[in-house]
């Protein structure tokens, strides 16, 4: 008998256990479905990045996934924010590259169609061929790194300019007070490259060639995104942050604005 009564009291045990784990694990928050949720929202995201970069056959343009990945990130970002209020152009200096390469990208996102790839010239304290120093300091003649915003059009000394406002403090936040602006300049040239084995330099604008000019203006003027590039750990952006981009960008493929 007391075996007996000690057998049921170990099974009384048991049901207790197994009831109450599973109970909380009914009333647990399914763990792998949060997790799911968020892997697959950054699954779509780079399946995104991915299928623009193969459609705009930019690989074959020169510019690396890495850092398309970077300024359409930062391009959804100011999008979410509502600083780009009108078109989907994404414009990339891309400084990784030399000056005798095209380093110079102008997207239209929308229509998935790179509209122009052309070269553009560094600060000349940047350096010669290759950029690799970089400030926001007045009249340093170096260029700034990050993101800026497309400003008004006006006539200079370089003919039709297109003034810009950086966005990222301590990078490039001093461009307007620079006049840090885009423009034509002989110096951006097939000739010069051949003359000096690279580009000239300019003051610290992100100029282009005399022949493109007015078309580079009108195609990224009035509040458009231009992401200057050079692969560095030290520069860093608010505006670089995937999770809230991914988010966004998501939200918009659903109502087929960027799909």
């Amino acid at each position: 008998m007391k075996k007996s009564l000690l057998g049921l009291g170990f099974l009384g045990i048991t049901i207790f256990f197994f009831l109450s784990a599973t109970s909380k694990t009914e009333m647990a928050p399914p763990a792998n479905k949060v997790i799911g949720t968020v892997i697959s929202a950054d699954s779509v995201y780079n399946t995104h990045i991915n299928s623009l970069y193969t459609d705009l056959n930019l690989k074959e343009k020169g510019l690396a996934l890495s850092v398309f990945e970077k300024a359409l990130t930062g391009f959804y970002n100011l999008r979410q924010l509502g600083l780009v209020p009108h078109k989907s152009i994404l414009t990339i200096a891309d400084f990784d590259q030399l000056s005798t390469r095209k380093r110079l990208y102008i997207i239209d996102l929308q229509h998935k169609t790179l509209l122009l790839n052309t070269w553009v010239a560094h600060g000349q304290n940047s350096g010669g061929d290759e950029a690799n120093a970089f400030s926001n300091i007045n009249n340093s003649f170096s260029s700034s790194l990050g993101f800026y915003l497309t400003g008004e059009v006006y006539n200079g000394v370089h003919g039709k300019s297109l003034k810009l406002d950086g966005l990222d403090e301590g990078f490039n936040s001093n461009a307007r007070s620079r006049s840090i602006v885009v423009h034509g300049a002989a110096y951006v040239s097939e000739g010069t490259i051949k003359a000096l084995g690279r580009l000239g330099r300019s003051q610290g604008c992100p100029a282009v060639a005399p022949e493109v000019a007015d078309k580079v203006i009108q195609t990224i003027e009035d509040k458009t995104v231009l992401f200057i590039n050079k692969t560095d750990e030290k520069y860093h952006s608010k505006y670089l942050n995937e999770t809230l981009a991914a988010s966004f960008a998501n939200d918009q493929m659903q109502v087929n604005n960027f799909d």
